[in-house]
């Protein structure tokens, strides 16, 4: 018998930031449909649980917290996870400490990325690369393509009927939403091009909401204050990940950087415009929704991409990989869409 015949239980670590966890719920819809009565867990980090909360497939999420007592916290999960006698760890990050959960976990079966620096007691170990124009999902798939069927799932997220209905009274009329916001300076389309953006729609026939998370309501603020004529809501802070997930799914469309909001609308399969500024699709990171376009600049910049992940500033100081992008591309997609 191999290791991987009659596994009846998972873990699934993700410990990174939203969209990471957003893009590992596609192993989940995987390995649910090909181990159908197996228990799945997934750890994450603090914060980032409010994603999974009521998720139909997964029996319990983990939590490590990374601020607060750490070592203590990850000794304790560590006693956790082997007490749980995991059939599997399906590991996605590629960091230390997830490794050694993973290779100390007593699982009858470790899979993770060879650039973890605990690999070499993983029972599987798969290459990581960007570049390639590969999407982050297959990548995450090579780690469980011995144990699932070949086609791999999107991502996907459950908000409850609650959630639904929390945000039912804000779709009374057609509406788009805008994530302007991103933790990454570079990743972030500027707030004056989304406020030109805003002034070329009717400011009769379509509503605005802007989401973003506490920390964003100051800026998106300034987005509303500079919109008197058009109908702009801030909803920054005000919703749940979940009821913004929820608010999303029946927008006209979807405005986002290339940040968490985009991987949100895809769990929806929500139409989505994502607008890329220094980073490029062919990381693996664009949108999956059916209806989805990518928005960047028509200039050919030798800097571009200026690297994996965002900056705090622009290196080269013009940040024209953001600043080249016209209304009118942002525009096209939402009248394609009123149109088709």
């Amino acid at each position: 018998m191999q290791v991987t015949d009659n596994l009846d239980s998972f873990l699934v670590i993700q410990t990174a930031f939203i969209g990471d966890v957003i893009l590992a719920t596609s192993l989940v819809e995987n390995l649910r449909k090909a181990h159908p009565d197996a228990k799945i867990d997934f750890l994450l980090r603090k914060g980032n649980e409010g994603l999974l909360t009521g998720h139909p497939y997964i029996r319990e999420v983990l939590v490590l917290d990374k601020k607060k007592n750490k070592f203590q916290n990850i000794w304790r999960l560590l006693r956790t996870i082997r007490n749980r006698h995991y059939g599997a760890v399906i590991n996605v990050q590629r960091f230390a400490v997830s490794g050694f959960l993973s290779a100390f976990s007593g699982a009858r079966y470790i899979a993770g990325f060879d650039k973890n620096p605990f690999s070499p007691f993983f029972d599987r170990k798969v290459k990581h690369h960007m570049g390639d124009g590969v999407h982050e999902t297959q990548r995450n798939h090579n780690l469980i393509a011995t144990l699932t069927a070949s086609t791999v799932a999107k991502p996907v997220l459950y908000p409850s009927q609650d959630d639904f209905s929390f945000v039912a009274h804000y779709k009374n009329e057609p509406y788009l939403c805008i994530a302007p916001t991103s933790v990454w300076y570079t990743k972030q389309y500027p707030s004056d091009g989304w406020v030109r953006f805003i002034k070329e729609l009717s400011p009769k026939d379509i509503c605005i909401y802007l989401l973003g998370g506490p920390a964003d309501t100051l800026e998106i603020e300034k987005i509303v204050s500079s919109c008197p004529d058009n109908k702009v809501v801030n909803l920054g802070g005000k919703l749940s990940f979940l009821q913004s997930a929820a608010l999303m799914k029946d927008a006209l469309m979807n405005y986002v950087n290339d940040s968490a909001p985009m991987h949100m609308a895809s769990a929806m399969n929500a139409p989505v415009t994502a607008v890329y500024c220094s980073t490029v699709p062919e990381f693996g990171f664009g949108p999956l929704s059916d209806v989805s376009f990518v928005v960047e600049t028509p200039k050919k910049l030798t800097c571009r991409p200026c690297g994996n992940h965002g900056h705090r500033s622009c290196p080269e100081g013009h940040y024209a990989c953001a600043n080249t992008i016209t209304t009118g591309q942002l525009l096209s997609p939402l009248f394609y869409q009123q149109n088709h």
